[in-house]
């Protein structure tokens, strides 16, 4: 008898006796995705112009209730270009949190800025309120500009994530950041459909971007998404992700130094697919999750909830245990029995080529990462 019988069983029977490998999160297909593929085939628009990439900014407008939606290649390159678009520059300072994907940190060294991690929320896992208020003390305002004293940096932006879905507290986060005049990038990655009071995250912030990797609640194969208010920025988005090519019929002219971030036809066609089932994926993954709570009422380890205030779409269920020795043995017995765990991510400062990366007091990102495991939460339709 293993310590973690009875949650594998429990897990085994949510996702299938006879199964013999439970993935962390596996893509469902079951809706138009072979018939918007093979209409886009059919159209020989595959790459970055075609019907479906229009379309899938428009279910996203319509969807969020954001005035614009630019779509890209992934997560990563949509995090990326959200820092130009905010007017991030070289050795400027970006607020983040080292509990994060590695693409948070890596989009924010594309531009050649310096992040600075401050410290997360147990309850809702994201950036905390307090650990950025403790953060802007050590601020001073010059021509309007917000510069970190220590070091005398610009601070460009805040980039906070909404981790496994589990929406922040982003109004308090933006009310904080306009005191000192720096722009709000939500890293929406995981949390498409999530809500907070009512809002829909990655729409609070100057941007919010969304990924459609294959491991998320709904899937293109790659894919991103930014997300704005503001024209000027989403005029500039889709110019920048296509070359910076100035519209002519058959002259290349660039205006400036652009990207090829444009999302293809293809990925977006299966994007339009995937959308039209979002909502059936994410009341099912709830209902998962309450049976999760339910079953561990009575073992000996923490459940996860969604903070207050908060929908989430539940996009990794994750537990507490009780100490890091618990953690290894918890992941060793279900992945030798065919159930795939994950501890959270290695925490962003520890890694090596971060190492000159800014951070102050991560005590609940160090207890996160010993005591948090990710469990399987594909959606079960």
């Amino acid at each position: 008898m293993g310590k973690f019988d009875a949650i594998i069983t429990q897990i085994k029977t949510m996702y299938g006796k006879e199964r013999s490998f439970i993935p962390l999160h596996e893509p469902v297909f079951n809706g138009n995705e072979k018939k918007y593929l093979i209409d886009c085939i059919d159209s020989t628009f595959v790459s970055s112009v075609g019907q479906y990439v229009n379309a899938f900014e428009k279910i996203i407008t319509e969807y969020t209730g954001a005035k614009y939606a630019i779509a890209v290649v992934n997560g990563t390159a949509a995090l990326h270009l959200s820092l130009i678009l905010a007017g991030v520059q070289s050795k400027d300072i970006v607020v983040s949190q080292s509990l994060s994907f590695v693409a948070t940190a890596n989009a924010i060294k594309y531009t050649g800025a310096t992040p600075y991690f401050v410290d997360v929320d147990r309850t809702h896992l994201g950036m905390s309120v307090s650990a950025l208020e403790n953060f802007f003390s050590s601020v001073e305002m010059i021509g309007g500009q917000a510069y970190y004293k220590p070091t005398g940096q610009k601070v460009g932006a805040v980039v906070p994530m909404h981790t496994f879905g589990f929406p922040v507290e982003i109004d308090k986060i933006v009310e904080l950041c306009a005191q000192y005049n720096v722009p709000v990038i939500e890293d929406a990655a995981e949390s498409l459909g999530s809500l907070y009071k009512g809002k829909h995250t990655g729409t609070f912030g100057l941007l919010g971007t969304y990924s459609f990797n294959g491991n998320k609640t709904i899937t293109c194969g790659g894919g991103g998404i930014i997300v704005t208010n503001d024209e000027k920025i989403a005029t500039l988005a889709k110019h920048l992700s296509t070359q910076a090519k100035i519209p002519h019929q058959w002259e290349y002219q660039h205006d400036m130094m652009g990207y090829n971030y444009r999302c293809p036809n293809l990925n977006a066609a299966l994007a339009c697919a995937q959308l039209e089932r979002l909502e059936d994926f994410i009341e099912d993954k709830r209902k998962t999750a309450k049976e999760y709570a339910n079953f561990f009422e009575n073992q000996n380890v923490t459940f996860i909830k969604e903070p207050e205030d908060s929908r989430s779409n539940y996009w990794l269920n994750a537990i507490f245990v009780s100490d890091e020795e618990d953690r290894d043995a918890f992941l060793k017995e279900t992945n030798e029995n065919g159930v795939m765990t994950r501890p959270v991510w290695t925490l962003l400062h520890k890694l090596d080529y971060l190492s000159d990366a800014l951070h102050y007091n991560l005590e609940n990102s160090i207890f996160i990462e010993k005591h948090l495991i990710n469990i399987p939460s594909s959606v079960r339709l």
